[in-house]
This record gives C-alpha cells, sequence and structure tokens, in this order.
C-alpha cells in the first residue's frame, strides 16, 4: 500500500504544477480500520507492471450507500495514474471492470473517490496551471486514453481563481448588513476550543450534508465518517479563515472554510510529513503565507439559499483574506451545472482556468 500511495509522486517528480499528495493521508483513507466509508463501501487496489517496472495504479470502489442513493449500479475507478502507454491504462481500467461486474455492477466511473472529500475528476483543461492538495493533477495524456478507450463524459467540474479585492464594495457591505437583519443572523468567529466545546466541527458536516446531499454522487456522511473529517480540517485550520453563520435560534445555516494554499510547501517536501515536511506545510499555514488561499467549503442550508447569504459570507471571509496579505482565492472543483454556486462568483474579477470530467463508460 505504501508503494501505490507513493507512485504517483514518483511519477510526477520534477512536474512543476503538480502538488504531491500526502502518502500519510492517503494510507488512512485506504485503512478499513480508519476510513469510515468502509462501513458502506467495498474497494480494491491494483498496481500494473510492465517489463519489470511499476507503471500504473487504480483503485475499484463501490459505494453502496451512493448507488442506492441514486439508484445506480456504478463501479468507481479512483487513484488512478499510468505512464503514456494504452496497454497500461486499458489494463487497469479493464481490473476495475472485472471488479465490478463480479458484483453485478453495470457502470464504471471516475475518477472519483469512497465520497466527495476524495480526488476527483480527471483535469481536461489547465494543464499548465499549478494544482491545489484537494484535486488531482494529471497530465494531458490521461483524457486521451479515456475517450480511445470508449469513455464519455459523465458530468464536469470547473474551478475559478478569484482575484481578491482591494476592498469590498460600499454597496456589498450594506447588503450584507440587509441581509443579517432581514434574517436576525449573526456572524461568529470562533477559538479552537470554542469549536471544541461546541461541537461546531459536527455541526458544520452536519451542515454540508444538507447542503450538498443534491450533488452528483454525494453519499451521506456518517458519525465517523464526521469524526474522521473533524480531525482532519478543524485540527489545524488558522480559524480566523472560518466564517459561521446562525440564525436567531443559534443553528449553523451556513459556513465558509479556507486555508493557504500548500501547493508550494508541499511540492517542497513531495508530500512527506518528515523528517522535515512537517515544518513547511506549518509555515505556511501560521507564519509565512503565500498570496493565494484554497477555498476548501462553502456551505449555506438549503432553506437559506437564494437569500443573499453569499454576501454574508464574503463580506467577512474577503475582508479577513485582505488582512492577512492574500491576493487570490482557488475555488474548490464546482459542478458545471451547479448554477447556485457559480452564481456566488459573479461579483469578483475572476479567470476560470481549469476544467476537470469523470469518465464513464457502460459495462
Amino acid at each position: 500500500m505504501k508503494i501505490f500511495a507513493r507512485f504517483a509522486n514518483k511519477l510526477y517528480k520534477g512536474n512543476k504544477y503538480y502538488v504531491p499528495s500526502m502518502p500519510m493521508d492517503d494510507l488512512n483513507t485506504f485503512d478499513k480500520e480508519k476510513n469510515g466509508a468502509f462501513d458502506f463501501s467495498e474497494a480494491e487496489f491494483y498496481l500494473a507492471y510492465k517489463d519489470g517496472e511499476l507503471v500504473g495504479r487504480v483503485a475499484a470502489i463501490i459505494n453502496h450507500k451512493a448507488n442506492d442513493s441514486w439508484n445506480v449500479k456504478q463501479v468507481r475507478y479512483g487513484w488512478i495514474d499510468f505512464i503514456d502507454d494504452l496497454e497500461v491504462s486499458a489494463a487497469l481500467l479493464d481490473a476495475v471492470v472485472s471488479f465490478g461486474k463480479a458484483r453485478g455492477m453495470t457502470q464504471i466511473v471516475g475518477p472519483l473517490g469512497f465520497t466527495d472529500f476524495d480526488p476527483e475528476g480527471m483535469l481536461v483543461e489547465g494543464f499548465d496551471r499549478l494544482s491545489t492538495m484537494a484535486l488531482i493533477y494529471n497530465h494531458p495524456y490521461y483524457p486521451e486514453h479515456m475517450k480511445k478507450h470508449g469513455y464519455y463524459k459523465e458530468t464536469g467540474w470547473v474551478e475559478y481563481r478569484i482575484t481578491i479585492p482591494e476592498e469590498m464594495p460600499e454597496k456589498h457591505a450594506k447588503y450584507a448588513e440587509l441581509i443579517k437583519q432581514r434574517y436576525n443572523l449573526k456572524v461568529r468567529k470562533l477559538t479552537r476550543r470554542q469549536i471544541k466545546k461546541e461541537r461546531y466541527g459536527h455541526k458544520l458536516f452536519q451542515l454540508i450534508n444538507e447542503t450538498y446531499c443534491v450533488l452528483y454522487g454525494y453519499s451521506l456522511l456518517s458519525e465517523k465518517q464526521i469524526d474522521q473529517y473533524v480531525d482532519m480540517y478543524l485540527s489545524i485550520v488558522d480559524t480566523k479563515m472560518l466564517t459561521f453563520v446562525e440564525n436567531a435560534e443559534g443553528e449553523l445555516i451556513a459556513a465558509g472554510i479556507s486555508i493557504p494554499s500548500l501547493s508550494e510547501a508541499l511540492q517542497k517536501c513531495n508530500g512527506e510529513i518528515f523528517p522535515f515536511g512537517w515544518w513547511h506545510l506549518l509555515k505556511t499555514m501560521f507564519w509565512k503565507k503565500p498570496d493565494t488561499l484554497d477555498l476548501l467549503l462553502i456551505g449555506i442550508r438549503p432553506d437559506y439559499q437564494n437569500k443573499g447569504l453569499n454576501s454574508l459570507l464574503f463580506m467577512d471571509l474577503f475582508t479577513n483574506y485582505k488582512k492577512l496579505g492574500f491576493k487570490y482565492a482557488e475555488t474548490n472543483a464546482n459542478l458545471e451545472t451547479n448554477a447556485k454556486v457559480q452564481a456566488m462568483w459573479v461579483p469578483f474579477e475572476k479567470e476560470l482556468h481549469k476544467r476537470r470530467w469523470v469518465f464513464g463508460k457502460d459495462i
């Protein structure tokens, strides 16, 4: 499994756009005892060798909860990487097909992980742009292989690079205040101690469940998974880069989570925490911040959507971003069909600079 986890970092060594994955985190994801997704998923992992050399990898995954929710019989392929050899990519995909057909699946889709919080979507545009920690980078020949093997576009995402304004427009500030008063809302900034005491991590991921449940392939997070992601995300984030919005009843109805871009730090340590990788990551997180941040999660409870709450979130977040010295924000992958989330970026100067697809095929 260590060989599997480190293969992509070896394949892309020296590529200035690739951001190394963290093998330690990947190994935890692949561990049945540590990853709550195994409560409703099954998986197998494959390595491809040619002439005695390691040339590819892929994970075959069946998320039974997602299949039941969406009434499909899909086997997912994830963590797929390979050299530019059609025989290798075909062998890897065929292994996933065999795994799925043996279990009654009728379609193969990917790249997807166990859940939406794993890397997903194959890059089809933006190969000359620096990747992010949370998203996949791949060579331009990857999608060409998929098309030659008869795979089609199942769905797609877009990513934006937002220029953070020098100051938020006055009309934006007035509108945010109007929304706050109209719906009797409160913006909260919490310390790490408050987050733990008030179980805000659990509130946050319950909100994410409610917000994201209608998006492609989403499977609701279990309590075990929520515990897992609370530890992963909230134990290290700078609380100045978190914004929470509550209603009059004290319920969490909107949240934004962001972190400084860790792309360059991960490149410096090649994704390895030890012996000195932790220093590059901590320095980037808390002391010498880069000019770019990653917008990891933004969620607004469905009954409060289309009411202007995004202006309230961004008023707080973007004001803090400027104070912290950031110039740009990288959005996470936004579904092409999700008009609501893409509408959030309309007020800002932006560039659509990456696209990624899920490729599928009937089996």
